[in-house]
């Protein structure tokens, strides 16, 4: 079984593995209304123009949430050339993430599955918060965030290597999302 990541403008078939879907929230970017989780043994069926990724994960981590919480999904893609050794260090900064903002429940970095559909992203960052505030504050304006992980994504940084093209989305979410298997 294979988790998917899908962005699309409507939510799921009836019929589809779906682990959870809904409406993506304001202040999303890049998505395409509504994005998706799901476990399927083969590629989904789904609608025109949805984005979708097959996940490898590298590593996770599970936090027991109760009710609903907020799903957050990033897919980005690493430029081309990278070398092996700092795109360890970009996953490594990022994987270090929840041991510096404690807003963050679980969590996922996968790398995105090349024996799936062909696709712009090379990786998929997920957690789940409580709550919108703990994406939206702590999260975003953590220093651990803005010291070691913007640099990555900031164009003007020298080093940075992550394409300015992203999909930042976030949503609710009735349940767990994200695997309670831990990978860290």
């Amino acid at each position: 079984m294979t988790r998917w990541v899908v962005l699309a403008a409507t939510m799921p078939a009836p019929g589809t593995s779906v682990v959870s879907a809904g409406p993506d929230l304001p202040g999303s970017v890049g998505g395409h209304g509504c994005s998706w989780d799901l476990v399927a043994d083969t590629s989904p069926e789904l609608p025109a123009g949805a984005d979708a990724v097959a996940l490898l994960p590298v590593r996770a981590g599970f936090v027991p949430l109760t009710g609903r919480r907020v799903k957050r999904t990033l897919l980005l893609t690493v430029r081309s050339g990278t070398s092996d050794a700092v795109r360890a260090e970009f996953e490594s900064d990022l994987v270090a993430m929840p041991e510096h903002i404690p807003t963050i429940a679980s969590w996922a970095l996968s790398r995105v599955d090349p024996r799936g559909p062909a696709s712009r992203w090379t990786h998929v960052w997920e957690q789940e918060f409580a709550d919108v505030e703990g994406l939206t504050g702590e999260y975003l304006l953590n220093p651990y965030h803005w010291a070691h992980v913007d640099r990555w994504f900031d164009g003007e940084v020298p080093g940075s290597i992550v394409e300015s093209a992203l999909a930042h989305v976030f949503r609710w979410s009735e349940v767990p999302a994200i695997p309670a298997s831990r990978t860290d």
